[in-house]
């Protein structure tokens, strides 16, 4: 092995033990989450200390169009010094050789950091808490489906079928039977994310057919992020091993749940380590209430983040396992904002709207802002809930042109996620709103064809 390889996290050096490492795949999350990057061969990465990529690949929509947000000097697709952070290096174990992953922090030719990387994003949204003497802690929980693979984007996406030749059937949320379907895709999954030093907190069969849930324990917001963004591409693999697809869609098939990506916050005092939340006595704090009353005053705007496609809305249905509203209350899954039972070490606050098609960096910067906000204005919250919350009226924009509306008309919640970024995001998601607007639907043909 090569000198570098000695500073590698524990799980790489396992991955690696008494073997060469032939490739070193450097990536960066784009505005999507996409893994962008170049693949080297180990012995060329290990004498440079960073690589080029054009700044465009922040420009490009979901369908590799692209949106008009270069600035002034224009579309010149400058370069960026991308320079690898070597806590992630990470293990790629479903290649047919010996590879590792590095996530790469993106620079301008000045060594100042890009913006509109997602990445940023979120490092400044935690800076902005340390600089308050504060620590935030995340866990996110991610619901996806196993479905049958797709290749005509005409037909509709069915479940993949299970280990007793039937496809998976739905309403079968927490059912072992149903998870063991799986088991051969979860044990891929298990497999590859204990190379890659992961740790799963738990693995369950979720509401719809073929749909899975997968927690992580709680921590640092930025390797929280980093590995969901690692364990999309792990689970994708997984899938790909057993003929069948992973997708993150936030709603995938239309009589089934979509998948979120639940985001369960706590916030802790940096000299103490205490939990904000809570006092002394185990009580609820009055930072426990702005918190709560900062998602509710500020998630609105940032719907467009949590929910970034078309398809997102789509999910945000009444009594189908989606908030509607920006309702809270304890222990109530039919609210946007929940308390979870904890003890009071453990007090936190879930945030239940954020998509599983979400950009993970994205997605959690731009929640942590909100209860940010929130501390800082020391807002407080509108009263519990304690009852079932879709009897409530919907809190949540219909439509992702009107989200991007509220968006943009949020200098607060662009302050902390930085004003370049929420430039370059309102631009590029407006160009794929209106790519999508000259898409004619099925159900377009199907009803208006002959009848109007």
């Amino acid at each position: 092995m090569a000198d570098w390889t000695k500073n590698l996290p524990q799980a790489a050096r396992n991955f690696l033990e008494g073997r060469r490492l032939d490739e070193v795949e450097c990536i960066i999350s784009d505005l999507p989450g996409i893994a962008r990057g170049k693949a080297l061969p180990a012995s060329k990465f290990a004498k440079q200390k960073h690589f080029h990529l054009p700044d465009s690949i922040f420009f490009q929509t979901i369908t590799g169009d692209w949106g008009e947000a270069a600035g002034e000097a224009g579309f010149i697709e400058q370069d960026m010094i991308l320079v690898p952070d070597m806590s992630t290096a990470s293990a790629a174990p479903w290649t047919a050789d010996w590879t590792l992953q590095v996530i790469h922090d993106a620079y301008d030719r000045n060594m100042s950091p890009i913006a509109f990387s997602p990445r940023n994003v979120l490092r400044r949204v935690v800076d902005a808490y340390a600089e308050r003497g504060l620590i935030p802690v995340v866990a996110p929980e991610m619901e996806f489906y196993l479905v049958e693979r797709n290749t005509d984007p005409a037909q509709t996406i069915q479940p993949m079928m299970g280990r007793s030749g039937r496809p998976a059937a739905a309403r079968q949320a927490y059912s072992m039977t149903a998870v063991d379907e799986f088991g051969p895709v979860i044990d891929d999954i298990y497999d590859f994310a204990e190379a890659q030093g992961f740790e799963i907190d738990g693995i369950t069969q979720e509401g719809g057919a073929g749909q899975l849930e997968i927690n992580l324990a709680h921590g640092d917001p930025l390797n929280l992020a980093d590995e969901v963004f690692y364990f999309k591409r792990l689970i994708r693999e997984a899938a790909m091993r057993h003929n069948c697809y992973a997708t993150f869609m936030a709603k995938p098939i239309a009589e089934e749940p979509g998948s979120a990506m639940h985001i369960h916050h706590s916030v802790l005092d940096a000299k103490s380590g205490k939990n904000l939340f809570s006092d002394d006595d185990g009580m609820e704090t009055d930072a426990f209430y702005h918190f709560i009353g900062g998602m509710q005053r500020h998630l609105p705007s940032a719907i467009a983040v949590l929910a970034p496609y078309v398809n997102s809305y789509r999910r945000y249905v009444k009594d189908h396992s989606a908030p509607i509203n920006l309702d809270w209350g304890r222990d109530n899954r039919t609210t946007g904002i929940r308390v979870p039972l904890s003890s009071p070490d453990a007090r936190r606050v879930e945030n239940r709207l954020a998509g599983m098609d979400c950009n993970p960096y994205l997605g959690i910067a731009a929640s942590l802002a909100c209860g940010l906000l929130g501390l800082e204005e020391q807002l407080m919250p509108a009263p519990e809930c304690k009852t079932d919350s879709y009897q409530g009226d919907g809190d949540v924009p219909p439509v992702l042109g009107d989200a991007l509306d509220l968006f943009e008309e949020a200098p607060k919640l662009h302050a902390l996620l930085g004003p370049e970024f929420a430039r370059v995001y309102s631009i590029v998601k407006r160009t794929e709103y209106e790519e999508f607007l000259q898409v004619i639907s099925p159900w377009e043909r199907e009803h208006l064809l002959l009848n109007v």
